[in-house]
């Protein structure tokens, strides 16, 4: 029976057994939106820098997330936060544009290939929506990755985002903000 809850400090084990040695995809180890560069800054980081410093972040209580679990085995990641506390989101001209104050971003989902398909990701999705809300979210924000056409499946290593129907699922609108050239869903409180 899958469940699922929101991520506590004393939660890494569940985390590392969850994201294994390459760190959920390529050693990012959810450091993606948190890292200000990418380039070169990126790929040194990558590994164990970057599991290094996460592993801080969340032993300090400053990761927003939610874990999945069929019994006790963990099954899903979805990370998401204040828009503001991830540094990536501000530097990428894609998904530029005003955000009411309050507003939190959905960032990050992991679920390891076995899982996909299952509904994780929606069940990640409304859970960290909900505990978004419970913590003061005015608006929650999504950034799925575009689809070639309708019904197509996505690598799960690009859809690390999420995909539109996943959003529209958990009641989340499609918006097009003037300059934006990614999609963009979201949800008001």
């Amino acid at each position: 029976m899958l469940t699922v809850r929101p991520m506590t400090p004393d939660d890494w084990p569940i985390v590392t057994k969850l994201f294994g040695a390459n760190g959920a995809c390529g050693g990012c180890w959810c450091m993606w939106w948190r890292v200000p560069q990418g380039g070169k800054t990126w790929h040194e980081a990558k590994g164990d820098k970057n599991r290094d410093t996460f592993r801080r972040l969340v032993r300090a209580d400053k990761v927003h997330a939610v874990l999945a679990f069929d019994g006790n085995e963990p099954v899903g990641w979805c990370s998401f936060g204040p828009k503001e506390t991830f540094a990536r989101l501000k530097r990428i001209r894609a998904l530029q544009h005003e955000s009411p104050e309050g507003t939190w971003a959905i960032v990050c989902f992991y679920i390891p290939a076995r899982w996909r398909g299952r509904g994780v990701a929606t069940a990640l999705l409304q859970a960290a929506t909900n505990r978004a809300l419970e913590l003061g979210a005015k608006a929650v924000e999504g950034y799925p990755v575009k689809l070639k056409e309708e019904g197509a499946r996505m690598p799960g290593a690009f859809a690390w985002t999420g995909v539109p129907a996943l959003f529209e699922r958990s009641g989340y609108e499609e918006m097009q903000p003037a300059g934006a050239t990614r999609l963009l869903f979201t949800l008001n409180g």
